[in-house]
């Protein structure tokens, strides 16, 4: 069975993370996979994408033992994420369960986020060593604002659906059981709205949203790398793996 299932149906264009027995962790099979659905442009009559999973977790991020395995490389997870946020038609991410991460920039590079209660979202780098490149920090500003994303990035624990919904961080919350006819309802809105205007509408946003990249960070990005290849990344990666808590050392 593959990790990604991608399909269009209709206006709708679906791709399913579908790793359930590894929390959807993405590896690289699975990065690729997604970056070519939302690189293929879309026909006539598509109106909306919509980004789900199997299983009880959304996403638990990138896949560790991979990274462990070289633990200096560049992640294309940016490649992937960029071609999901300038995708042409609105994006919509629908999570049950939690989203961490590689997972919770998943869901904040799509348009419109639709979650369970029973959801969390978190980026728990700082509790494993590493810490997130210039391109996700700078979305999960743009999306969370500054106090928020302090508190997500310092302290590493995920937060509730419902305290991210109501910080304006997410579009959708909904109880468990009605995900699922509020997810309907919101996709058959989009899909029911002029093709036209969604576009130009898609293009003004992440025109307006890209004036960061010009802003001088070749610094950030050598200090991100140091921390990508420290012993530090490697211990804690090591430990979370082995579900124990990490020694770090500051090297």
């Amino acid at each position: 069975m593959a990790k990604v299932i991608r399909e269009v149906a209709g206006a709708v264009r679906r791709v399913l993370l579908n790793r359930p027995e590894k929390r959807n962790a993405l590896d690289g099979e699975m990065i690729a996979a997604i970056k070519t659905a939302f690189t293929e442009p879309p026909s006539a009559g598509e109106r909306v994408a919509v980004i789900r999973a199997e299983g009880p977790v959304f996403c638990a991020g990138l896949d560790l033992n991979e990274r462990a395995a070289n633990p200096g490389d560049v992640s294309p997870i940016e490649d992937m994420l960029h071609a999901i946020e300038t995708f042409p038609l609105p994006v919509v991410a629908v999570v049950a369960g939690d989203a961490i991460a590689g997972g919770n920039e998943l869901a904040m590079h799509c348009d419109l986020v639709i979650a369970s209660t029973a959801a969390r979202f978190g980026m728990s780098l700082s509790q494993i060593g590493m810490a997130p490149s210039w391109f996700l920090a700078k979305k999960l500003m743009e999306v969370a604002g500054p106090a928020t994303t302090r508190r997500i990035l310092l302290l590493g624990d995920p937060l509730p659906a419902q305290r991210l919904y109501d910080l304006g961080v997410i579009s959708h919350v909904a109880e468990p059981e009605a995900l699922e006819t509020t997810a309907g309802s919101v996709i058959d809105r989009l899909a029911s709205n002029a093709p036209l205007s969604l576009k130009a509408m898609k293009a003004l946003i992440v025109r307006q949203l890209t004036y960061r990249d010009g802003i001088v960070h070749d610094d950030i990005d050598t200090l991100v790398a140091t921390v990508r290849r420290s012993e530090d990344a490697q211990e804690g990666m090591a430990a979370r793996l082995a579900r124990r808590k990490p020694h770090f050392k500051g090297r």
